[in-house]
């Protein structure tokens, strides 16, 4: 078979790689413009984890042609093959895409009026003569769309992007609420360091507030309409209705033959050698799978069958694709069943669980010299590279930048901002990146001012650098790479500066973490037993002794990394502990036991936890999933949130959700265990309120801050315009 030249890189490395389809052929789109997408175009996409294990999506703008869509899926069963018919495939279509397409892209989508026909192309500008309208929508899944620039396209429910190119206006409709506006900006923020380099100005404005530059640009304000409640019915009884059809002779004229008319099945009912449809088309669903032993011409029809499949039944057009084969289940697929069983059911502790293939991941041992040849490392943070090249780090200081002394690179301080100049080569070009690293506990002018020298610093170097602001806890993997293969340290507050440190105190707790892209970090926390969690490994340092107590799934790399963390903190050589046998001053040095996250589910994650928003916000309950890996600033505080860890689930409520939420989110947290499929019925159903979070909870987000909600979300947000 002959293949694109495009798919010499195709899943060489983990992470996200994005092609569009012109005039018949594909073309890459660039890294910092992934999740912008032309309405008039096809695009394909390949995930690749560190396993590895692949994901295809197809994705269809709404205004794509015939032609654009066929070549598409030419693309897309090339590419699939290529790789040994291992991917998952997906079909996707504009508005309807699927959550795991969604978790890709955390700051949103970006749909954009146009295409390759009518000559739009995907390019970074420093070209300020930029005029569009953008339309916010959804509150987990964050939806931009480019609309007519006019007042008409507005209502007062919504958020509003106006960018004017060296200014990006962010519009509040006076009916939306604070979880939105946050959503909103992070779209704003992602334009500005994206696709203007960093180059624009953010200011957030009111409905009633609009400056001249924007009735400039949209003429005279009429009366805006009211926002209308978004139409996302999702009903949650259908999504495990399911039906079980065989396929034969998919290649030719494909039948499909029932199996089983309703779920949930037994995994029993698949063969191996033969192809399935599983119709879960009442919730705009359809799988199919993929026998490990099937022929390989009905292998390759699988897309073809599928969309032959949702004609017949007449499904719309926008029902949801995705082609599994043997090995490579889905979560979603398999709660369909009510016995399913994994081959690798029992990953050991610690050993890197991956969807898709099962592989189990060689435990690469901790080398600081080889650490930046390792490329399981390059996974999906934007790592631009192995982090080899040069870094220079700044501290903000009475507005000026003050260089760091190299020998403590590395080590940052929550009172403090910092500037972080990494430089490298690519493709003989010196390139730049410019992170801004913001502690959560620098004055209001520390932040003004890391800004301002952040300015300073990208035009002294010509306007080159890429910037990326960075808040203390959200550290993205390659900055977490920079420092040789020493562990990041983040101290949780205090300051670097020559006698400006505030006393550390006597006892300290540091919890050691490894990123999946087999970065270290290690986070200063509370010093309670209450932060310790069975995964990882900690150290404490006492005032008489330093401890480096290791969890039962910790990686021989976190252990590496935590020797390097009692190597500054000085006080001897550590006593190390195993979880389990902690002698009795461990525990009162913490201040006494306490319970703390012990669930092995998180060590075998063979089930990935699952975060809910439970909200009435559309003017009906209904539950939707956060897409992608989630973190504690995905906890909406108007809302209801539901994690499911498989042997337990919590319901979080936020300070600031209403009475029917708070009334018939356990009604819904009832129904999705009982209408799992896999007999979870009964599971214990553990509901917290904000502020109140016990360990066995925040265990499941890393580096949790206990005090993430005494600021405002939004003027943290805000101070990042």
């Amino acid at each position: 078979m002959v293949f694109h030249k495009e798919f010499q890189t195709a899943g060489k490395e983990p992470g996200l790689q994005v092609w569009r389809v012109e005039k018949m052929d594909l073309k890459p789109v660039l890294k910092q413009l992934h999740g912008n997408f032309f309405t008039g175009d096809c695009y394909v996409l390949l995930y690749t984890t560190a396993a590895p294990s692949y994901y295809i999506h197809m994705w269809l703008g709404s205004e794509s042609s015939q032609d654009e869509k066929g070549a598409a899926a030419i693309f897309t069963t090339q590419l699939d093959d290529f790789l040994g018919g291992d991917p998952v495939q997906f079909r996707e279509v504009q508005n309807n895409e699927s959550l795991t397409f969604l978790g890709y892209f955390k700051s949103g989508i970006k749909y954009k009026q146009g295409g390759v026909a009518s000559g739009f192309q995907h390019v970074v500008t420093n070209d300020m003569n930029v005029k569009r309208l953008l339309h916010i929508k959804g509150r987990r899944a964050i939806r931009a769309t480019e609309v007519d620039m006019s007042w008409s396209s507005f209502n007062r429910g919504d958020c509003f992007i106006i960018d004017l190119g060296k200014d990006i206006f962010q519009w509040c409709g006076s009916e939306c609420n604070r979880f939105e506006r946050l959503k909103a900006s992070q779209v704003a923020i992602d334009v500005r360091d994206n696709e203007r380099n960093g180059r624009a100005t953010l200011l957030m404005i009111e409905e009633g507030g609009e400056p001249q530059a924007v009735i400039d640009a949209l003429g005279p304000k009429p009366n805006i309409p009211a926002g209308s409640p978004d139409d996302e019915s999702v009903d949650r009884s259908n999504q495990k209705k399911g039906a079980l059809y065989m396929i034969s002779d998919a290649a030719g004229s494909m039948k499909a033959s029932v199996v089983a008319q309703t779920s949930p099945f037994k995994q029993e009912m698949l063969s191996p050698s033969e192809c399935y449809i599983l119709d879960n088309g009442v919730d705009s669903k359809i799988f199919i799978w993929k026998g490990p032993s099937a022929n390989t011409a009905e292998r390759n029809a699988a897309m073809k069958a599928a969309e032959q499949f949702i004609k017949e039944k007449k499904y719309p057009r926008h029902t949801q694709v995705q082609v599994l084969p043997g090995g490579g289940e889905t979560t979603l697929f398999k709660q369909f069943f009510c016995n399913w069983k994994d081959k690798d059911q029992t990953t050991g502790p610690g050993q890197a669980y991956s969807l898709g293939r099962i592989a189990k991941v060689v435990q690469v041992p901790f080398d600081s010299s080889g650490l930046h040849t390792n490329k399981t490392m390059a996974a999906q943070h934007g790592m631009v590279d192995d982090g080899s090249g040069k870094v220079q780090v700044w501290r903000v200081e009475d507005g000026d930048q003050v260089p760091v002394d190299p020998s403590s690179y590395g080590q940052f301080y929550g009172g403090d901002c910092y500037l972080v100049l990494y430089s490298y080569r690519l493709g003989g070009r010196e390139q730049h990146i410019i992170y801004t690293w913001q502690g959560l506990k620098c004055t209001q002018d520390e932040l003004a001012a890391s800004a301002f020298l952040t300015v300073r610093l990208d035009d002294s170097m010509g306007g080159s650098p890429v910037q990326v602001r960075v808040t203390q806890g959200q550290e993205p993997a390659h900055l977490m790479s920079l420092f040789k293969g020493k562990p990041m340290v983040i101290h949780l507050g205090g300051t670097s500066r020559k006698g400006g440190q505030s006393r550390v105190g006597s006892t300290r707790l540091f919890h050691i973490r490894q990123s999946s892209t087999r970065a270290t970090r290690a986070v200063e926390v509370e010093p309670s037993a209450a932060f310790l969690n069975t995964n990882d490994v900690f150290v404490l340092k006492s005032p008489n002794t330093v401890f480096l107590w290791r969890g039962v799934g910790a990686t021989e790399e976190e252990l590496a990394a935590a020797q390097f963390v009692t190597s500054f903190l000085g006080g001897g050589s550590a006593t190390e502990v195993s979880e389990g046998k902690e002698p009795a001053g461990f525990w009162s040095a913490l201040g006494g036991k306490k319970e703390y996250q012990t669930s092995r589910s998180l060590q075998k994650m063979v089930k990935p936890p699952r975060l809910f928003g439970c909200s009435n916000k559309t003017g009906r309950l209904i539950a939707e999933e956060v897409p992608g890996d989630f973190n504690q600033s995905d906890l909406a505080t108007d809302d209801i949130m539901l994690l499911d860890t498989w042997d337990q689930i919590f319901l979080w409520i936020g300070n600031e959700a209403n009475e029917v939420e708070r009334t018939g989110s356990a009604k819904i947290a009832k129904d999705y265990v009982d209408s799992d499929p896999s007999g979870r019925r009964g599971i214990a159903i553990t509901t917290i309120k904000q502020g109140m979070e016990p360990p066995t909870f925040t265990g499941w987000f890393q580096a949790w801050d206990p005090k993430l909600w005494e600021t405002d979300p939004l003027e943290r947000i805000r101070a990042r315009f």
